[in-house]
């Protein structure tokens, strides 16, 4: 099974990779493969060192207290 996280973009470098905060964490990724254009400020779900798709910042909050759920009760 496969999990995306959804995560703040804070910078964008010349090479379209991108500094995104997960939950305090922060992690590079690949802006290539995003369905739309994305700028900072915007959210975005992430795998594998890959933005994928924008989301609304209300639906990436709600996915990462859904995720902080199963972590804390080890549903996974």
């Amino acid at each position: 099974m496969c999990i995306a996280f959804p995560g703040k973009i804070l910078s964008i470098d010349e090479n379209n990779f991108a500094v995104i905060d997960i939950s305090g964490t922060k992690r590079e990724a690949c802006l290539d493969l995003v369905d739309e254009p994305v700028a900072v400020g915007d959210y975005v779900i992430c795998h594998a060192g890959y933005a994928i798709h924008r989301i609304d910042e209300e639906v990436a909050r709600e996915n990462l207290a859904f995720l902080k759920e199963l972590i804390k009760h080890e549903i996974y």
